[in-house]
């Protein structure tokens, strides 16, 4: 897989996890630690670890494994570092406060399309 496609099946699994505000950022240009950050907000704690478990087991199904976590304790930034993909899972207040999205406006979002908003089934 490209590092494009690891940062879009990233995000896919954010999403599968129900993580909200999923963006990806190409920063290749302007760090030599990744190429692509994939930023999300979780709803609480217990949510933010299982988004990241999440995005570890699917990028370790497409081959790619994770380096590191941290913040897995707290869950208020978890950041799994994936080499050419960086997860940042964040509660709304710690995305609010540290604004990765405005620190790294250089970077280049990534267009992605999340899954489809699933209906529930209605019953008569």
């Amino acid at each position: 897989m490209t590092s494009r496609q690891l940062a879009l099946a990233c995000a896919r699994a954010c999403d599968d996890r129900k993580a909200l505000d999923i963006v990806i950022l190409h920063v290749e240009k302007l760090t030599f630690v990744t190429y692509y950050f994939v930023i999300c907000t979780a709803k609480h704690p217990r949510q933010a670890r299982a988004v990241a478990e999440g995005a570890a087991e699917a990028l370790a199904a497409a081959g790619q494994r994770e380096l590191g976590r941290e913040g897995q304790e707290d869950g208020e930034w978890v950041l799994s570092d994936f080499g050419d993909v960086v997860l940042h899972v964040f509660s709304a207040e710690h995305r609010r406060f540290y604004d990765i999205e405005t620190a790294w406006a250089e970077g280049k979002r990534v267009t992605w399309k999340p899954a489809a908003a699933k209906t529930p089934h209605l019953q008569p």
